[in-house]
């Protein structure tokens, strides 16, 4: 990781140029502000859950998102989770990755360690699976040599991204609200 938090390596995407995770800046705010809207006019449910926050004071926001990561911060019943966002190489913003250091009973059940989503105008370029190889990167980086990424079942393109990242199927788990999930859990070498 370079000094600025974002890992050196970037993926190259077909027909979408290459993509990085990068931590979020202030200085990327219409950047951002481009990819939030997008997800609130399209109605559908904003993933990972950090996007949906109103990020109206973005130097608030940010600072929100950033210190997420400290175990001093995060509120009780959390976890520490750090977030990136999957920017283009024309800087646009068109994913989010929201990575949780941990598992609570929760996130074990129907959360998983990482939630991602791709802008609803760039799915299907490939995006998912290289944040998601990324994602992973940073949980090497954290010393998670399981990790556990869940997804809706009937959402066939998340799976096949999961899949495609190493995904070997453990379950499926019913919310509460009666959503069910399916669990995979991606082994890493240490």
């Amino acid at each position: 990781m370079d000094s600025g938090g974002k890992p050196n390596a970037e993926a190259a995407v077909p027909g979408g140029g290459d993509v990085r995770l990068v931590r979020p800046a202030v200085e990327l705010r219409a950047a951002y502000m481009d990819f939030y809207r997008e997800w609130i006019e399209s109605g559908e449910d904003i993933v990972p859950w950090v996007v949906e926050r109103d990020p109206s004071d973005f130097p608030a926001y940010v600072r929100f998102l950033l210190e997420a990561s400290e175990e001093a911060r995060v509120e009780e019943g959390w976890v520490p989770h750090s977030t990136y966002w999957l920017q283009d190489g024309a800087g646009r913003i068109v994913g989010a990755a929201n990575i949780r250091h941990r598992l609570n009973r929760k996130l074990a059940e129907s959360g998983g360690h990482i939630g991602y989503g791709v802008a609803p105008s760039q799915r299907r370029k490939g995006y998912a699976k290289a944040m998601l190889a990324q994602a992973l990167a940073v949980t090497d980086r954290l010393g998670l040599d399981e990790v556990l990424v869940i997804c809706d079942r009937g959402n066939d393109g998340s799976e096949r991204t999961i899949l495609a990242n190493g995904g070997r199927f453990d379950s499926e788990f019913t919310e509460a609200h009666g959503n069910v999930v399916r669990r995979f859990w991606i082994h890493r070498e240490p």
